[in-house]
């Protein structure tokens, strides 16, 4: 794939390379993340999980996701 058609982000700290037009949606999938225990943060905005796959990731994005974790 030629560089031309990768943005650069920032997930979680770590700069990571994605193709133009990729969704938060396919994000989460690809790190295989279970959608049903995080929170997800796009340029320090909440973000509604219902809406993550309209989202279209863009240049310089940064993602913060956090996990829930029961415990006691």
């Amino acid at each position: 794939m030629n560089i031309k058609n990768k943005i650069k982000i920032t997930v979680n700290g770590k700069q990571m390379q994605v193709i133009t037009n990729f969704s938060l949606k396919s994000l989460i999938v690809k790190l295989k993340i279970p959608i049903d225990k995080i929170a997800i943060e796009l340029n320090k905005k909440i973000i509604d999980k219902k809406k993550i796959s309209k989202i279209q990731l863009k240049k310089g994005d940064k993602i913060e996701i956090v996990h829930f974790i029961g415990g006691g």
